[in-house]
């Protein structure tokens, strides 16, 4: 693989060798391996997790591959993944197209737990991948608590949360895999549901319901630009690593401050122009010029025609709009545009269900 070289700054020049290997190598328990009671169930057990919206990174400068963390702000939306697990004699016999990631995380449950035994999963994702809407970790959350009670519940959530984190991958090529970008931000909300502010170390700062009752669209303008593999690593380990070294206080003070007290009161008009301010700040700006100004200027249109709230998912395109208007009202705003829209569904408060 290639080794990548990462700039923070003008004395900040590391490389970093962006290694792949096989499912079930380079495996991170979190302290939490140990002899369990295992029930195993007869029966397969399905779950169904909500995918994510990942509005910001606090601070890049926190986190990498294979090293979890960087704070970050998102929430659940109605695209579900849905996965079933049945444990088997021996063996794994995964129906999914990303068989590689589910392979992965089975073999670190296993190791946690002690289990020498095969799995049977039959999993089915949200089908929209690498544009923001967390296909990886909203798998990963649905298949972490099939398999957990699939044992008798041997883990908690939080442990079965910091174990993903810990162990977040994505494919590369020939059936290998490698460390990826995680903040935890999405298994966090795929998991309880609403609003989640992260901090470092996948902690979870506050969590509260949001948007109760208003429409979600997802716009996704034409970009020409991966968001996904070298391309992302890029562009995270670099131009947003150095923006985040100037912005990040900013930013944490308009959470704290000013970002959690409006999620607190349900103000959305107030997050909208809070996290337009964000889009300026740091990584989140970063994200948005890789893909082209022209990102900047859908939003401002957007904001400008009375959407409450407007925002990018993590490194984009995707588009976040919360409001009342509908979808056939929204068509007409976006027909100038000429955008339309990818998904129109609901802010999820739920979380992860058990079918």
């Amino acid at each position: 693989m290639t080794i990548l070289k990462i700039r923070g700054g003008d004395m900040d020049l590391v490389e970093y060798d962006f290694t792949s290997f096989l499912p079930g190598e380079n495996i991170n328990t979190c302290g939490f391996e140990g002899t369990y009671a295992l029930s195993l169930s007869q029966v397969p057990i399905r779950t169904k997790a909500p995918g994510r919206i990942h509005l910001t990174v606090l601070d890049m400068n926190r986190f990498a591959p294979g090293q979890p963390g960087g704070g970050g702000i998102g929430f659940a939306i109605d695209v579900f993944a849905e996965v079933e697990v049945l444990c088997i004699e021996k063996g794994f016999e995964i129906n999914y197209s990303r068989p590689s990631i589910i392979r992965h995380f089975l073999s670190v449950f296993s190791k946690t737990v002690g289990y020498t035994g095969g799995f049977s999963v039959t999993a089915r994702d949200h089908n929209f991948k690498h544009v923001g809407l967390g296909s990886t970790s909203t798998i990963l959350t649905a298949l972490s608590a099939a398999t957990n009670r699939a044992f008798g519940e041997p883990l908690t959530p939080d442990q079965l949360r910091i174990l993903i984190g810990n162990n977040y991958i994505e494919e590369t090529e020939g059936g290998k895999i490698a460390f990826g970008f995680e903040t935890g931000v999405g298994p966090a909300v795929s998991g309880k549901g609403g609003m989640a502010i992260l901090g470092d170390n996948l902690t979870v700062v506050y969590q509260h319901q949001f948007a109760e009752g208003k429409n979600l669209h997802v716009v996704i303008p034409p970009s020409s630009i991966s968001s996904a593999g070298e391309e992302e690593f890029s562009l995270l380990m670099n131009k947003a690593r150095s923006f985040d070294y100037r912005d990040r206080e900013l930013k944490a003070y308009i959470i704290m401050m000013d970002f959690i007290p409006a999620l607190n009161n349900g103000n959305l008009k107030k997050m909208g122009d809070l996290i337009w301010e964000m889009e300026f700040r740091g990584s989140k700006r970063a994200e948005i010029e890789h893909h082209s100004f022209e990102l900047y200027q859908y939003m401002h249109k957007l904001r400008k025609s009375g959407l409450e709230f407007v925002g990018m998912s993590s490194v984009g395109p995707s588009i976040a709009i919360i409001t009342d208007m509908s979808h056939d009202k929204l068509l007409s705003v976006l027909a100038p545009l000429k955008l339309d829209i990818a998904v129109s569904t609901k802010v999820n408060n739920t979380g992860l269900i058990y079918l």
